[in-house]
């Protein structure tokens, strides 16, 4: 049976346009019938650009059309406790952007509600679901690197630099929920734990390094409440260490660098440009064991690729084979992609790393 699909939030040059649309056109168990915006001119305009034959500048007709079965919150973080409420109660399957809330109440409450619905989820953590992602972890658990000794992670949280615009101004508010913590930060670690386990402790240091930033559109300058520098550290249940830093903006250097160590041999993951988001990066490996002197490339099997995602952008990677699995959980009654009570899993998870930062010391995770 085809999904239906309604994409609140479908904006021309947004990001649903540059993942979500492309994945799901990519995607026969998928059919995109309705597209929601918040004017009727930029509605109409995506629902032409995209080939959709609805569109609606209210959520509520979208999440009330009869085609769609599946509706796809792609909107600002402060706005999907409301609309994400609303779909569950029409009884509509959800796949919500990460973060599913503003913090873990409103998490807590989605998933709660999602539960009471007896309807299924999913949130968009998709790094764990990128083949490059998939065929490390095969690599860690076949013993390629021997026992995992340590991995180290650094990366850019690109959207924190020292400009913004007007549209975006809002990511350096804390209030808005959408932090280099909760945004680029968990997308690592969601890849992180995919590959090596969850963790057994962490640690960290949550710094504000700007203390303001300028408005390159209006000329105004408005505060920073965000961390933007994130350290975290921490031992895997293994006993390995892990230790992981993202920045605000971008460097000079590098932008993406992970690097996995064992006792046989090392994997390294690396990505070229300024974005140092691990779910949107076209990511290159290499790895070295043994005798080798430093390390090489290392193809992905094409095995992991669907037929028809090599080609897609690095955007719309993680976003198709994340979809795709939920399909197949749908026909086949399982549950492997992660919905909502992983979800809240994760903003517990960015509550411990908050209290970790806050009081100095070591939090034990469950």
């Amino acid at each position: 049976m085809t999904i239906g699909v309604g994409i609140i939030g479908a904006s021309v040059g947004g990001w649903a346009a540059i993942s979500h649309i492309p994945a799901l056109r990519a995607l026969p168990d998928y059919d995109v019938r309705a597209i929601s915006t918040t004017r009727r001119a930029s509605a109409d305009l995506a629902a032409r650009e995209f080939g959709v034959p609805d569109a609606f500048d209210n959520p509520a007709d979208l999440i009330a059309a009869p085609g769609v079965d599946l509706v796809v919150v792609s909107v600002k973080v402060p706005h999907h406790h409301a609309l994400i409420s609303d779909a569950l109660a029409a009884g509509k399957m959800v796949y919500s952007e990460w973060p599913l809330g503003v913090d873990s109440a409103e998490a807590a409450d989605l998933a709660a509600r999602a539960e009471a619905a007896g309807v299924r989820t999913v949130i968009g953590l998709q790094g764990g679901s990128l083949p490059v992602i998939r065929h490390v972890r095969d690599l860690v658990a076949d013993g390629y690197v021997g026992r995992v000794l340590g991995s180290t992670l650094v990366g850019s949280a690109l959207s924190w630099g020292a400009q913004t615009d007007t549209a975006h101004a809002y990511v350096y508010d804390a209030a808005f929920g959408v932090t280099p913590l909760t945004s680029s930060t968990l997308h690592a670690i969601e890849a992180v734990n995919t590959v090596l386990g969850d963790l057994a402790t962490v640690s960290a240091n949550l710094v504000t390094g700007r203390k303001e930033v300028m408005v390159a559109d209006s000329g105004a300058t408005v505060p920073v409440t965000v961390a933007d520098q994130v350290s975290v550290t921490g031992t895997f249940r293994n006993g390995a260490a892990l230790s992981l830093f993202y920045r605000g903006g971008f460097s000079r250097g590098d932008n993406f660098r992970w690097e996995i160590n064992g006792t046989e041999g090392d994997l390294v993951l690396t990505a070229p440009g300024i974005n140092g988001n691990l779910q949107a990066l076209d990511l290159r490996l290499q790895g070295g064991r043994g005798n080798d002197q430093s390390v090489t490339d290392l193809p992905v099997p094409d095995a992991l690729f669907l037929p028809v995602t090599p080609e897609l952008p690095s955007t719309a990677q993680g976003v198709a084979h994340l979809y795709a699995r939920f399909a197949q959980d749908l026909r086949e009654g399982t549950e492997t992609v992660p919905g909502f009570t992983h979800a809240l899993q994760r903003h517990h998870l960015i509550d411990t790393i908050q209290r970790a930062s806050r009081t100095g010391t070591t939090q034990t995770l469950n």
